[in-house]
């Protein structure tokens, strides 16, 4: 989809976070000024409502969900 957007994954990602409204503010790392050149390109990011329909097809609410690490990782940190 990026791809057919003319631009990367990176700044379609945070063209998404930035149509879901005004309550909502992406926080990208920037580790070097090229992310930050690349990050700021998601500006001009024009995604239609087909286009978030699309993405929310292929990426649904909770799909993302859960814990970062498994139980087992986890019960071995801050001991």
């Amino acid at each position: 989809m990026a791809a057919d957007k003319a631009c990367t994954a990176a700044q379609l990602a945070l063209a998404w976070v930035l149509a879901q409204g005004e309550d909502v503010v992406p926080i990208p790392g920037t580790k070097r000024r090229s992310y930050l050149d690349d990050n700021l390109g998601a500006l001009d990011v024009d995604l239609t409502a087909e286009d978030i329909a699309r993405i929310d097809g292929i990426v649904p609410v909770g799909a993302a969900s859960g814990e970062r690490y498994p139980a087992a990782t986890m019960g071995s940190v801050n001991r």
